[in-house]
Protein backbone atom coordinates (compact mmCIF):
# COMPACT_ATOMS: atom_id res chain seq x y z
CA UNK A 1 0.00 0.00 0.00
CA UNK A 2 0.82 3.67 -0.69
CA UNK A 3 3.93 2.50 -2.93
CA UNK A 4 3.15 5.18 -5.38
CA UNK A 5 2.57 7.94 -2.68
CA UNK A 6 5.62 9.37 -3.07
CA UNK A 7 6.73 10.49 -6.39
CA UNK A 8 9.84 8.73 -7.65
CA UNK A 9 13.26 10.48 -8.65
CA UNK A 10 15.59 8.37 -9.74
CA UNK A 11 13.68 6.66 -12.70
CA UNK A 12 15.96 3.44 -12.66
CA UNK A 13 14.76 2.23 -8.83
CA UNK A 14 10.49 2.42 -10.03
CA UNK A 15 10.90 -0.53 -11.26
CA UNK A 16 8.39 -3.46 -9.65
CA UNK A 17 10.02 -5.81 -10.26
CA UNK A 18 13.34 -7.08 -13.03
CA UNK A 19 11.92 -8.07 -16.57
CA UNK A 20 15.38 -8.43 -18.01
CA UNK A 21 16.08 -12.09 -16.68
CA UNK A 22 18.32 -13.50 -19.14
CA UNK A 23 18.64 -16.45 -17.43
CA UNK A 24 17.78 -20.45 -19.54
CA UNK A 25 15.02 -22.21 -18.87
CA UNK A 26 17.34 -24.70 -17.45
CA UNK A 27 18.90 -22.18 -15.51
CA UNK A 28 15.99 -21.01 -13.79
CA UNK A 29 15.19 -25.07 -13.46
CA UNK A 30 18.35 -26.05 -11.65
CA UNK A 31 17.91 -22.48 -9.40
CA UNK A 32 14.55 -23.59 -8.07
CA UNK A 33 15.96 -27.22 -7.19
CA UNK A 34 18.79 -26.02 -5.77
CA UNK A 35 16.13 -24.42 -3.68
CA UNK A 36 14.40 -27.37 -3.02
CA UNK A 37 11.50 -26.53 -5.02
CA UNK A 38 9.95 -29.12 -7.41
CA UNK A 39 9.73 -27.34 -10.79
CA UNK A 40 6.62 -28.09 -12.66
CA UNK A 41 4.95 -27.90 -15.99
CA UNK A 42 1.86 -29.63 -15.25
CA UNK A 43 -1.46 -29.27 -17.07
CA UNK A 44 -3.43 -32.02 -16.39
CA UNK A 45 -6.15 -30.47 -13.87
CA UNK A 46 -6.88 -28.24 -17.24
CA UNK A 47 -6.87 -31.07 -19.68
CA UNK A 48 -8.53 -33.24 -17.92
CA UNK A 49 -11.94 -30.70 -16.73
CA UNK A 50 -10.64 -30.24 -13.02
CA UNK A 51 -11.40 -26.95 -13.00
CA UNK A 52 -13.54 -24.63 -10.77
CA UNK A 53 -15.99 -26.54 -8.63
CA UNK A 54 -14.58 -30.10 -9.42
CA UNK A 55 -10.47 -28.37 -9.06
CA UNK A 56 -11.76 -26.77 -5.00
CA UNK A 57 -13.44 -30.22 -3.93
CA UNK A 58 -9.97 -32.10 -4.79
CA UNK A 59 -7.80 -29.07 -3.02
CA UNK A 60 -10.72 -29.06 0.08
CA UNK A 61 -10.43 -33.05 0.58
CA UNK A 62 -6.61 -33.17 0.49
CA UNK A 63 -7.10 -35.48 -2.84
CA UNK A 64 -5.33 -32.85 -4.98
CA UNK A 65 -1.97 -34.33 -3.41
CA UNK A 66 -2.61 -37.57 -5.35
CA UNK A 67 -2.92 -35.37 -8.70
CA UNK A 68 -0.25 -32.40 -8.26
CA UNK A 69 2.65 -33.85 -6.76
CA UNK A 70 2.83 -36.63 -9.09
CA UNK A 71 2.14 -34.79 -11.96
CA UNK A 72 5.01 -32.42 -10.91
CA UNK A 73 7.52 -35.00 -11.03
CA UNK A 74 6.74 -36.67 -13.99
CA UNK A 75 6.70 -33.45 -16.05
CA UNK A 76 10.39 -32.71 -14.11
CA UNK A 77 11.36 -35.76 -15.75
CA UNK A 78 10.31 -35.09 -18.69
CA UNK A 79 11.88 -31.79 -19.05
CA UNK A 80 15.49 -33.76 -17.89
CA UNK A 81 15.04 -36.16 -20.28
CA UNK A 82 14.31 -33.90 -23.47
CA UNK A 83 16.01 -31.01 -22.65
CA UNK A 84 17.89 -30.00 -19.41
CA UNK A 85 21.62 -29.96 -18.87
CA UNK A 86 23.99 -32.74 -17.41
CA UNK A 87 24.13 -30.64 -14.04
CA UNK A 88 20.29 -29.80 -13.99
CA UNK A 89 19.61 -33.51 -15.28
CA UNK A 90 21.69 -34.70 -12.14
CA UNK A 91 19.92 -32.26 -9.53
CA UNK A 92 16.61 -33.08 -10.57
CA UNK A 93 17.08 -37.17 -11.21
CA UNK A 94 18.15 -36.85 -7.01
CA UNK A 95 15.13 -34.64 -6.62
CA UNK A 96 12.84 -36.92 -7.96
CA UNK A 97 13.96 -39.79 -6.39
CA UNK A 98 13.63 -37.99 -3.19
CA UNK A 99 10.20 -37.19 -3.73
CA UNK A 100 8.49 -40.49 -4.42
CA UNK A 101 9.15 -41.56 -0.44
CA UNK A 102 6.42 -38.04 0.15
CA UNK A 103 3.66 -39.47 -2.15
CA UNK A 104 1.63 -40.94 0.08
CA UNK A 105 -0.53 -43.15 -1.66
CA UNK A 106 0.79 -46.67 -2.53
CA UNK A 107 -1.67 -47.06 -5.68
CA UNK A 108 -0.48 -43.64 -6.94
CA UNK A 109 3.01 -44.17 -5.99
CA UNK A 110 3.27 -47.63 -7.98
CA UNK A 111 1.46 -45.82 -10.93
CA UNK A 112 3.76 -43.14 -10.50
CA UNK A 113 6.83 -45.75 -10.37
CA UNK A 114 5.98 -47.12 -13.35
CA UNK A 115 5.41 -44.12 -15.62
CA UNK A 116 8.76 -42.34 -14.40
CA UNK A 117 10.29 -46.05 -15.86
CA UNK A 118 8.64 -45.18 -18.86
CA UNK A 119 9.30 -41.68 -19.30
CA UNK A 120 12.97 -42.79 -18.91
CA UNK A 121 12.70 -44.83 -22.24
CA UNK A 122 10.83 -42.40 -24.73
CA UNK A 123 6.80 -42.25 -23.42
CA UNK A 124 5.44 -38.72 -22.57
CA UNK A 125 2.18 -37.35 -21.36
CA UNK A 126 1.22 -39.45 -18.71
CA UNK A 127 -0.89 -37.46 -15.61
CA UNK A 128 -2.90 -38.44 -12.71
Amino acid sequence: MGGYAEPETDEESSEQFDVADTRTLDEVVNWLMKMGYIPSFCTACYREGRTGDRFMSLCKSGQIQNCCHPNALMTLKEYLMDYASEDTRRLGEALIEKEISNVPNPKVKGILTKNLDAITTGSRDFRF
